[in-house]
């Protein structure tokens, strides 16, 4: 099996990164052949220390935002393929060697579908269509694999974006035609949904999304998210 190297970046996520850590530890394939980078963006509630009492860990410091902080994942990463998770989504069992048969089969890079851990009409909607293999139906709550080559062909995340980095480089790698569905589920949180109500969170994505098709800055987006998403 190839390498893989699972980078998680994290900001104030004390209640929730033991939780992740503990379901990967339990839930690969094989652990000796997987390493886990966390990557703390300057956290104030006591994250760092959590994650530092795991030996089996390495935590590094990088300025908060996402696609920063995967960038300098992904520098210190040791395996030849790159995994980028998100704190609050939850891969499948076996995922490691799941990532690497699809590896072994010539595909560079992709992602799992995804379920929500709550039910809602919109949301049940939105995780069906997580199965195609169309840009539209990508985000960054399904998680990605890439293999350090083509991570490195295409120079990484886009540090421009605060918001929207996993689209954006998601993009770049459907140009690539480089990119494949797993048919696989990584659970995730809907958490910022019950925090803005499923509705109105869908609404102002959905119009962050079009903002991007219509060329508005990344300083447009970012100012739009942190005016209307909590």
């Amino acid at each position: 099996m190839n390498k893989i190297s699972i980078i998680i970046p994290i900001f104030n996520e004390v209640s929730r990164i033991s939780k992740l850590l503990s379901h990967l530890e339990n839930h690969a394939f094989q652990n000796h052949k997987i390493e886990i980078i966390v990557v703390d963006g300057g956290s104030t509630d006591g994250s760092q220390d959590t994650v530092s009492t795991n030996s089996k860990i390495k935590l590094i410091q990088a300025a908060k935002g996402r696609a920063k902080q995967m960038n300098v994942g992904a520098k210190a990463a040791r395996g030849n393929i790159l995994y980028f998770l998100h704190c609050d989504s939850f891969p499948p069992t076996n995922f490691d060697r799941i990532i690497n048969d699809v590896v072994q089969k010539g595909n560079q890079a992709g992602c799992f579908r995804i379920k929500f851990d709550y039910e809602h009409p919109v949301l049940m909607v939105s995780q069906w269509f997580t199965r195609f293999n169309h840009i539209s139906c990508r985000g960054g709550d399904q998680s990605l694999f890439v293999t350090k080559r083509l991570f490195e062909e295409i120079k990484g995340f886009d540090e421009q974006f605060m918001i929207y980095e996993d689209n954006e480089i998601i993009s770049r790698l459907y140009a690539k035609k480089q990119f494949i569905v797993i048919p696989d589920y990584v659970i995730t949180s809907a958490r910022r949904y019950q925090q803005n109500g499923v509705w109105r969170l869908q609404y102002h994505f959905s119009i962050i999304h079009l903002k991007r098709k219509l060329g508005h800055s990344t300083e447009s987006m970012l100012e739009y998210y942190k005016k209307n998403i909590l």
